[in-house]
């Protein structure tokens, strides 16, 4: 394509879209307004003839003469005079020349169905779309890098109208009168054919799909479950033994401050409680024995200092509900708050939670602290948890530390892990207490518990005992499991 050809290429193309952007539907250059199909980019194809033909002879507006020169099926036009044009200022040339009339395609009303960004240096300097190789006549692909240019320059038009003159567009997607129709192909069993039938679309209304979207300010989680293990040796077993039955009771409640709403503000409540219990064949008084009674209370509330750290308050409460005998005698072990234990400190906690809320860790510092003890028994000896003889309460000030783990490895394995340390300078104390939880299926579980504590003050409770200041307890177990979540 020559330099004349081209820029007449553009003043034509500016021609047609001034009268496209003039408001009229381009009545007395085009036949009507297309079908509706039109619109989906589906011309039939006699009628994309007939249109042709119609808009070949409508272009003669824009030349002083144009004769057919050549037609195959009524598709191009190439006139016989040269038109003369004002000067354009950008190309600085007083003639344009055409090698071929614009398809009659391109005059019609302009729908919009893309969008599309074309750089603004789109110019003559534009690279051709097929590079002729060494020995090869680049003339042999002149039409390609034509057409490739003009379909450019075109579509570059087309666009700037979207953009600037949308009050000219014919249609847009908003405006569509109707959505197409659609079919699909069935067989009659009458006539023994294929027709196509409309698909006919009926809005499908269906009850109960309401949403009920409020905020929670808590988030709750509770565990509960009660498991068993058993085992039976008859009476001629020639290793002996004794039939022995035990259950396990636990509860487990937690309930804390949305993060998401109170951002600034941590407070968690957790409370807990295990009861284990097991037949005693080996005690004459008494057909079981318990084996696991705590009742525990866990608070920790605080305000936020930094990235992940909080000014706050800890507390821990814990005591057993049912008495508790040693074996073969009338001698309390334990009872409701004897002994009791409550623990407040002050200090700082860091929380830290992963995205996928699959971990969570919190530890607390409290260099203040203060610990009560508690026996109100009258049949337990009160020294043995550091009370005077006479009272049954006993105050101490030191310092605190709490860590708490909840993690849960995989779909059906979790672990939930706690440890407290106290010390008045004078004795220290800690409980260490971790649940592997394994999930067989929604209501069945197996659990193993160890609880860990050492105590400073603990004396052997026999002269050749290996067990002093540590003490340990370990439960397996297999049960029934219940659960839920607010999260």
């Amino acid at each position: 394509m020559t330099l004349h050809s081209l820029a007449r290429l553009l003043a034509l193309t500016a021609a047609s879209l001034s009268v496209l952007s003039s408001g009229a539907r381009v009545t007395s250059l085009l036949p009507p307004p297309p079908a509706r199909s039109v619109i989906y980019n589906y011309t039939p194809v006699q009628e994309a003839a007939d249109e042709a033909l119609e808009a070949d002879e409508a272009l003669s507006f824009f030349f002083e003469e144009v004769k057919p020169k050549a037609r195959h099926k009524a598709s191009a036009v190439v006139p016989d005079t040269v038109a003369v044009l004002p000067t354009d200022s950008l190309l600085s040339l007083s003639t344009y020349e055409m090698v071929t009339v614009l398809p009659s395609y391109n005059l019609r009303p302009t729908v919009f169905d893309q969008l599309q960004v074309w750089d603004d240096s789109l110019s003559l300097a534009t690279p051709d779309a097929v590079v002729a190789g060494r020995g090869i006549d680049p003339a042999i692909f002149s039409w390609i890098n034509e057409e490739d240019l003009r379909n450019k320059l075109v579509m570059r038009a087309r666009q700037h109208h979207f953009v600037y003159r949308p009050d000219a567009v014919f249609y847009n997607e908003s405006q569509l009168p109707e959505p197409p129709k659609e079919f699909t192909a069935v067989i009659d069993p009458a006539t023994a054919s294929i027709v196509l039938k409309e698909v006919v679309k009926t809005d499908i209304k269906v009850d109960g799909l309401g949403m009920d979207i409020r905020k929670r300010h808590w988030l709750r989680n509770f565990n509960g479950s009660l498991q068993f293990s058993q085992a039976y040796v008859s009476p001629n077993w020639y290793q002996g033994g004794n039939n022995n039955l035990n259950a396990l009771l636990n509860l487990y409640y937690n309930v804390k401050l949305n993060p998401r709403y109170h951002p600034k503000w941590i407070f968690e409540n957790t409370f807990q409680y295990k009861l284990g219990v097991n037949n005693a064949p080996d005690d004459d008084l008494r057909d079981y024995s318990i084996s696991e009674d705590l009742l525990q209370w866990n608070m920790t509330l605080g305000y936020k200092s930094a990235r992940r750290w909080y000014y706050s308050l800890a507390t821990t409460f814990k005591t057993q509900l049912l008495n508790n005998y040693k074996t073969n005698t009338n001698d309390m072990k334990a009872a409701f708050l004897s002994p009791g234990e409550l623990n407040v400190g002050l200090g700082m906690t860091y929380s830290y939670q992963n995205p996928k809320k699959t971990f969570s860790f919190d530890a607390s510092i409290s260099p203040l602290s203060w610990n009560m003890k508690t026996c109100i028994n009258r049949h337990m000896d009160v020294n043995k948890y550091g009370i005077k003889p006479g009272r049954n309460v006993v105050n101490e000030i030191g310092s605190s530390a709490e860590g708490k783990l909840s993690w849960k490895m995989c779909d059906n394995i979790s672990l939930r892990s706690r440890l407290f340390v106290f010390t008045d300078y004078g004795y220290i104390q800690g409980d260490w207490e971790n649940t592997i939880m394994f999930d067989i299926n929604r209501f069945l579980t197996t659990q193993i518990y160890v609880h860990a504590r050492y105590d400073s003050t603990t004396k052997r409770p026999e002269p050749e005992s290996e067990w002093h200041k540590f003490q340990l307890k370990e439960i397996l177990s297999f049960g029934i499991s219940y659960k839920f979540a607010v999260s």
